[in-house]
């Protein structure tokens, strides 16, 4: 069903010191400068934001999170998506930090509130290095690109029209 009353949110999370945590940051520049969204879609730089993601999350609907994702056994590198549903038997770690408040936590805090988004979906890389660095790791980094496909075609689906800027540099 369709939400008319809330725009689309993408939402990029991460820490741009801690090398693959910042995984959700550079989609959101990547988005940025390579596509133009229409003013029906809203990009935020989640940074580590904590509680103060609440309002964006209230204000949204559907919600993409963009993030490094703890997934036993899984590749580094390895993009995955699932929905917040997919998070419920646990075996989804969507919190690399013990000290942050994670999104699902915000989520249930946006439940309690009764203004929970109904559609929530992740695209999410595994982290190969959450060691302090300004730089992405080799096989994490040439992800960036591939999610933003995979967002800007997820959202293509739901019906919002999004176009690749020309570059001049191709």
């Amino acid at each position: 069903m369709e939400n008319l009353t809330k725009n689309a949110g993408i939402l990029g999370i991460g820490n741009l010191l801690l090398s693959d945590e910042s995984f959700g940051i550079h989609v959101i520049e990547h988005l940025e400068q390579h596509y133009s969204f229409p003013d029906s879609i809203t990009l935020m730089d989640g940074g580590t934001a904590g509680i103060y993601m609440a309002p964006f999350l209230e204000e949204h609907d559907p919600i993409f999170v963009v993030d490094v994702v703890n997934m036993k056994d899984a590749t580094p590198g390895s993009l995955f998506t699932f929905s917040a549903e997919d998070t419920k038997d646990g075996s989804i770690q969507t919190r690399m930090s013990p000290h942050q408040l994670g999104i699902l936590e915000m989520l249930d805090i946006c439940k309690f509130r009764g203004i929970e988004p109904e559609t929530v979906e992740f695209f999410c890389v595994i982290p190969k290095s959450m060691e302090t660095g300004l730089e992405m790791s080799d096989v994490v980094a040439p992800q960036v690109a591939k999610i933003s496909e995979k967002l800007v075609e997820r959202l293509g689906t739901m019906g919002y029209a999004i176009t690749k800027k020309e570059n001049e540099h191709a």
